[in-house]
């Protein structure tokens, strides 16, 4: 279902799979989440290993509305995330990079 040559990954919410992508719009949410630092920061957050769960949470959220999920935060931090928590900052670093990548793996 997800295409990572397009930035997606599979997130499985309660049972249920759905995409994420960091679009445009979903980076300007998440720069607007995050209400201080840049998207720089963020990344190298991750890259360090010094995130938080809220760093985590804005990400797959900015990611599964990007992808078309019409949830809440609230409704995401309720949700049973497959994996847990390891597993819900892997896909948030995962996003994180795929948005970034350039293309052809360059």
């Amino acid at each position: 279902m997800a295409n990572p040559w397009a930035g997606e990954v599979a997130v499985d919410l309660n049972g249920e799979r759905f995409c994420a992508k960091l679009t445009l719009g979903a980076l300007a949410e998440l720069e607007e989440a995050l209400e201080a630092g840049s998207l720089v920061d963020l990344v190298e957050r991750f890259e360090s290993g010094r995130f938080s769960s809220r760093d985590v949470i804005a990400l797959l959220l900015a990611g599964l509305r990007g992808g078309g999920w019409q949830g809440t935060a609230d409704d995401l931090r309720k949700a049973d995330i497959s994996g847990g928590p390891m597993a819900a900052a892997r896909l948030a670093a995962e996003l994180l990079a795929r948005a970034f990548a350039l293309p052809g793996g360059s």
